[in-house]
């Protein structure tokens, strides 16, 4: 009897394929991955880019089930100024009044849930580390070709990030620099 039910148990795993579940951390390349960051203010914007220090995506048969990475805030560059202007701006971007780099110099993001939407394209929900503090954000992540892009929208302020902040002071006019600042993410697997 009890063999006969093993073999029933093996039969049903070979039929419905549960036997056969890949898991794969996918170990993200990061020298060709990009990640081009852009901040506005009242007045204008500046852009750059920041490079991604290490990262793995978890798949269980291709599709995403978890992530984490790890970025280098020291590489944080300027691609809209050139010479003392960008060195000047990104000098302030890496002070205290902003990502304070001395203290900080990594940032983290670990995938808390992901939720498949289809056509390679996941909700994750993560827990985002910057400047010491953890917060929460969701976005929507897609898979392709070997490629995971996304564009990520950070709240600045949830990190005590203040300079030039509404959230924390008044009458800035037009010295306001918006809170939310733009990731757009090109991960090569």
């Amino acid at each position: 009897m009890r063999k006969s039910f093993l073999h029933l148990l093996i039969a049903i795993l070979s039929v419905t394929g549960l036997h056969s579940v890949q898991a794969q951390d996918s170990v993200v390349n990061t020298a060709e991955s990009n990640i081009h960051w852009l901040g506005k203010k009242v007045t204008g914007q500046h852009e750059g880019n920041i490079a991604l220090k290490s990262g793995v995506i978890n798949l269980i048969d291709g599709a995403v089930t978890g992530g984490s990475f790890v970025v280098d805030m020291t590489s944080m560059s300027c691609t809209d100024l050139s010479g003392n202007s960008a060195g000047k701006l990104i000098g302030h971007l890496k002070s205290d009044d902003f990502f304070g780099v001395d203290n900080h110099p990594e940032a983290s993001l670990i995938f808390t849930k992901v939720e498949a939407k289809g056509n390679g394209v996941y909700t994750i929900t993560g827990d985002f580390t910057i400047k010491g503090k953890t917060n929460p954000a969701q976005f929507d992540l897609t898979l392709a070709d070997g490629s995971a892009t996304a564009k990520v929208i950070i709240d600045r302020a949830l990190y005590d990030i203040r300079y030039g902040s509404n959230s924390f002071f008044d009458n800035l006019g037009d010295k306001a620099i918006y809170n939310d600042f733009e990731l757009d993410v090109t991960l090569k697997l």
